[in-house]
């Protein structure tokens, strides 16, 4: 055979199994789960610079990342008592049992990606029994250590989170991210930036639409991104401002960019179930 022939059919090998290699990458489905509202929320608080005397019902949530044999969680909401005493909420239905209407026991759940470590977020770790938990190890060795030795470094945290946290590490369930851009599951990404806490973390994950971005409380509201305004909670706003401006490139399109608290997720995207809408 000469040679020009050998060429041409490595050429067409090539071609033949591109697309076998452009679609091994899973897609997942992803949804948004309600399962709490904050009324009555100062929207100062969340978006900076924000009239001080408007308000609006939050909505708490966690998402579901289901495919590739994996049913992911990103955050995992809250459920103590004593939080019910330190904050009005509605509508609650704890977060293992809001997976519900998608078909799914606690047991089910395979990983949980814990964006940050505030309270409302990573409360309900222990609710899933055979989940391993994903965080970014400079979150972890923060928060289990240098913040407690000042007044002012761990606001919004939980001291019962993170013994929860550790002691689950000790027990061989946490997988640590290190740093940016870190593909923890074949198709899920996480990416830091926000910080939002100490090395909070978003999530970026592979769906049929192409990349949903999954910025939690790197973004709470939509307004956030469509205002170009950093959010109100932040240790470093043009960081904030900066990891949204990332979210854009990241996103199949703006639209696919989930916030953490905005109650309109749950009418901007198809429903499947009360408090349950398909990200697509």
């Amino acid at each position: 055979m000469s040679y020009s022939r050998v060429l041409v059919s490595l050429v067409m090998a090539l071609v033949a199994i591109t697309p076998l290699t452009a679609q091994s990458k899973p897609q997942y489905e992803i949804y948004a789960i309600r399962y709490a509202m904050l009324p009555e929320f100062p929207v100062a608080e969340l978006v900076a610079g924000a009239d001080g005397g408007r308000k609006l019902d939050i909505a708490m949530m966690v998402w579901l990342v289901k495919g590739n044999g994996h049913n992911i969680l990103v955050d995992c909401g809250f459920y103590h008592d004593h939080f019910f005493k330190e904050w009005k909420v509605s509508d609650f239905v704890k977060p293992s049992e809001a997976l519900r209407p998608v078909g799914l026991k606690p047991e089910d759940i395979t990983d949980i990606v814990i964006t940050h470590m505030h309270w409302d977020h990573s409360d309900g770790m222990d609710l899933f029994p055979n989940a391993r938990i994903w965080i970014q190890k400079d979150e972890l060795q923060y928060y289990a250590g240098e913040a407690w030795q000042g007044k002012e470094t761990h606001g919004g945290i939980d001291p019962e989170d993170v013994l929860t946290l550790v002691k689950l590490n000790t027990l061989g369930r946490v997988g640590m991210v290190s740093g940016d851009a870190q593909e923890i599951l074949p198709g899920v990404i996480c990416y830091t930036g926000g910080r939002h806490t100490y090395a909070s973390q978003y999530v970026g994950v592979n769906a049929s639409v192409g990349t949903v971005v999954l910025a939690s409380d790197n973004m709470y509201l939509y307004e956030n991104l469509e205002k170009h305004v950093p959010i109100a909670a932040t240790l470093d706003a043009v960081s904030n401002l900066k990891a949204q401006d990332r979210m854009k490139t990241l996103a199949a399109k703006p639209g696919l960019i989930v916030p953490g608290h905005d109650p309109a997720v749950m009418t901007k995207f198809q429903s499947v179930a009360a408090g349950v809408v398909r990200i697509q």
